[in-house]
């Protein structure tokens, strides 16, 4: 059996590398001769790809936004998806957000989570990195994520502050001593706070040549991380960094009674009806999928948003139309105020 020269491009917040160590020691790959290195550059794999020294390429979602024409240009393409692993965001602090005292300081360099804190929770000063070190004439130089979050949490540990937020899996690489809570899409109660992951949250993509052979690449690719990189990639790829900011994303494989047991959980009628017929028989034995869009305003007051359960079968019919609707709602509200910060 051939070799296959397998790279990896790693960041912190999606550490491909220990992903793909993981599944090479499963059973599935076990028979399989796997030569793996690690990169820094995505420009230097594609290189290496395209001039067949390197067979396939695992990479984080994110980066590859907005290159995709280099890609093309290498002659290289997505072969493929993994399922995102850890794609929530962890808020350290003695206090959940509803909690919280009166201004409290919750620190996040993301966008899209300084929103929804503000939208959870009336009050807050919630603060990147370099408000607050401007706000307080601080200067602290920080080399990496690593450093950045130890930072944080010495902040949070000499009560500087009152917690932040922090990616799941950089949780894990900090010595941390504070509580946690998990920032959930799914709340427990209906109408309390929920936090969709940002674009491409710990989504790793497999780029190879064009005409790879596919049944190599499925050796590495998983049937739902496909779905949320198509469905992510057709609805986010035409964006620039500025609008994805602003902007929350989920996309999974859900099983019908799991919905059925949250919509009357929540009271949901509408879908509880939606995927049974008149006679109340179950009109779908197939696997669903489930999309979930929004974009929220600066001061966390507004928030646009779509969700839409479909049959596996027909998501890619559904992805077009949704992609269209969602477009004429954006165009319809006062986009301005959702973009700027």
């Amino acid at each position: 059996m051939a070799r296959i020269q397998f790279g990896t491009l790693s960041i912190p917040s999606c550490p491909v590398d220990k992903y793909i160590e993981k599944l090479l020691d499963s059973e599935e790959l076990s028979e399989h001769e796997i030569e793996v290195k690690s990169y820094d550059s995505l420009a230097d794999t594609l290189k290496q790809l395209e001039n067949g020294e390197l067979d396939l390429l695992a990479m984080p979602a994110e980066i590859l936004h907005g290159k995709q024409l280099d890609m093309h240009n290498a002659n290289c393409e997505v072969l493929g998806a993994r399922t995102p692993r850890t794609p929530n965001m962890i808020l350290v602090s003695e206090n959940k957000i509803q909690y919280q005292p009166k201004s409290a300081i919750i620190l996040s360099d993301s966008k899209l989570v300084r929103r929804q804190l503000r939208r959870a929770r009336k009050g807050l000063r919630v603060l990147s990195t370099k408000a607050f070190t401007d706000i307080n004439n601080i200067k602290v130089n920080l080399n990496d994520e690593l450093e950045k979050y130890s930072w944080m949490e010495e902040l949070r540990s000499n009560e500087e502050i009152d917690g932040y937020v922090i990616p799941r899996v950089i949780y894990s690489e900090v010595n941390i001593n504070g509580r946690r809570h998990s920032l959930l899409p799914d709340p427990n109660n209906l109408g309390d706070s929920h936090y969709l992951p940002k674009p491409y949250s710990d989504l790793v993509v497999i780029i190879g040549r064009k005409n790879f052979p596919k049944s190599i690449a499925q050796l590495f690719t998983e049937i739902e991380g496909d779905t949320i990189w198509k469905i992510q990639d057709y609805f986010l790829g035409g964006m620039d960094e500025k609008q994805l900011e602003s902007i929350g994303i989920l996309v999974r494989h859900r099983k019908l009674s799991t919905l059925m047991i949250q919509a009357e959980k929540h009271k949901d009628l509408i879908m509880e009806q939606s995927f049974h017929d008149l006679e109340g028989e179950v009109i779908t034995n197939e696997v669903l999928v489930e999309l979930r869009i929004e974009n929220i305003s600066n001061n966390g007051k507004k928030t646009i948003s779509l969700h839409r359960v479909v049959p596996y079968s027909k998501f890619q019919i559904a992805m077009v139309a949704t992609e269209k609707d969602w477009t004429k709602i954006l165009e319809r509200a006062e986009i301005n105020e959702f973009v700027n910060d």
